[in-house]
C-alpha cells in the first residue's frame, strides 16, 4: 500500500470551508493509504507564536480532526516537534539544497516581503518540510497547487541526495487531488470562506454554536430572484449554500432544486442552518469528549514512537552514507 503524509500547521481556526474542502479529503484518503497525519508545530515557529495560544491549539487541532472522522487506527498522528531526528535529518538535507532553490520559494517570498526582518527558519523550512516528507519514504502528499513547489523541492533534494549517496529516499509525488468544493464567504460569495477574513459574519467556525450558525446562514448574501438553482455565476450565493448541503448530506443539486420548487430563499437558509448545525454539533460533542480525556496523548504516544523509529533508522542510514559515523 502507498504511503500518503500530510500536515497539520496548529494556526488560526478551523472553518466549515476547510473542513469540507479539505479534512474530508484526508478521511476519504485513509481508506485507501497508508497515512500518517502531523502536527506542524515546528513549522508554525517561522513566525512568532503565542507560547500559550500555541500549546493549546495543537491539542484542539488534534481533537477536532479526529471528531471530524480522522481514524487513529487507519492514520499514524504525531507531533512534529518530538521527533528530534526529523530536525537533524533537515540539516543534512540543508547541505544537500542551494540557497537559490529555498530563496525561489514563493511563500518565502511573499513573506519576507512582508517582513524584511524575517527568520532564517522561514528560509528553511521548505527544507524542514522536505525531511517530513521523506523519512517515512512517503510516495504521495496531497497538496493545494499553492503547495505542490515544495513538494517539487523534497522531490528534486532527494533525488540529488540520491545520486549522490547511493538509493536513500523514495521520490514523492504531490497529490492535487479533487479537494472538493471550495466553500465561499457567506458575505462575499465569490472570495472562498477564510479565517483571515475581515466579516466574521462570512465565515463558520468549527466551533459556532448553533445560534451563530443560524444567524450567519439567515444573513448570507443571496440575490433578489428568490428562486432556489444553482448558478455560479449569477447566483453565487444561493449556488454556495446548495454546495455545503451537497457535501455535508451527500446529495445532489438536482434533489435541492427539486425540493425547493415554489418555495423562498428564507425556508432554503432555514435547511441549510439545520444541516450544518446537525453535523457540527455532532463534531462537537465528540471533540469535547476528547478534550478531556487521556485519548489524544494515547493516540500521541503511538504515533511519535513508530515515527521516531522510522526517522531514527533514515537518519543513520543517511549518516553512514555521507561519512559522519565514529
Amino acid at each position: 500500500m502507498k504511503k500518503i503524509l500530510t500536515g497539520l500547521k496548529p494556526t488560526g481556526e478551523v472553518t466549515l470551508g476547510n473542513y469540507i474542502g479539505a479534512i474530508n479529503q484526508i478521511v476519504k484518503l485513509q481508506d485507501e493509504y497508508e497515512t500518517y497525519l502531523f502536527v506542524a508545530d515546528l513549522h508554525a515557529l517561522t513566525v512568532y507564536q503565542d507560547p500559550k495560544e500555541l500549546h493549546e491549539r495543537i491539542k484542539r487541532f488534534i481533537a477536532l480532526y479526529i471528531a471530524c472522522g480522522i481514524n487513529p487506527d487507519k492514520c499514524l498522528i504525531y507531533l512534529q516537534s518530538e521527533n528530534p531526528y526529523i530536525p537533524a535529518i533537515s540539516f543534512l538535507l540543508e547541505c544537500t539544497t542551494y540557497y537559490g532553490e529555498a530563496s525561489r520559494m514563493i511563500q518565502f517570498k511573499e513573506k519576507s516581503k512582508e517582513n524584511k526582518n524575517f527568520s532564517v527558519g522561514l528560509l528553511t523550512y521548505p527544507i524542514l518540510m522536505a525531511a517530513d516528507i521523506l523519512y517515512c519514504d512517503a510516495n504521495l502528499v496531497p497538496v493545494g497547487i499553492d503547495q505542490k513547489q515544495h513538494v517539487e523541492l523534497a522531490r528534486d533534494v532527494a533525488m540529488r541526495f540520491n545520486n549522490k549517496y547511493g538509493e536513500t529516499f523514495v521520490l514523492p509525488e504531490a497529490l492535487i487531488a479533487d479537494f472538493g468544493v471550495k466553500i465561499k464567504d457567506l458575505k462575499n460569495p465569490t472570495k472562498k470562506m477564510s479565517k483571515s477574513e475581515g466579516n466574521k459574519d462570512g465565515v463558520i467556525s468549527m466551533f459556532d454554536t448553533a445560534d451563530e450558525i443560524k444567524r450567519k446562514i439567515m444573513h448570507a448574501t443571496t440575490d433578489s430572484e428568490n428562486v432556489v438553482k444553482f448558478d455560479e455565476e449569477n447566483k453565487p450565493g444561493i449556488s454556495n449554500l446548495m454546495n455545503i448541503v451537497v457535501n455535508l448530506e451527500g446529495i445532489s443539486i438536482d434533489d435541492i432544486t427539486n425540493k425547493f420548487i415554489g418555495k423562498g430563499y428564507k425556508e432554503f437558509k432555514e435547511y441549510v442552518a439545520d444541516i450544518v448545525i446537525k453535523h457540527l454539533t455532532a463534531i462537537q460533542d465528540r471533540y469535547n469528549e476528547l478534550i478531556n480525556s487521556k485519548e489524544i496523548d494515547n493516540i500521541l504516544d503511538k504515533g511519535i514512537k513508530i515515527s521516531k523509529q522510522l526517522a531514527k533508522d533514515k537518519y543513520l542510514d543517511m549518516c553512514q552514507k555521507m561519512g559522519i559515523v565514529r
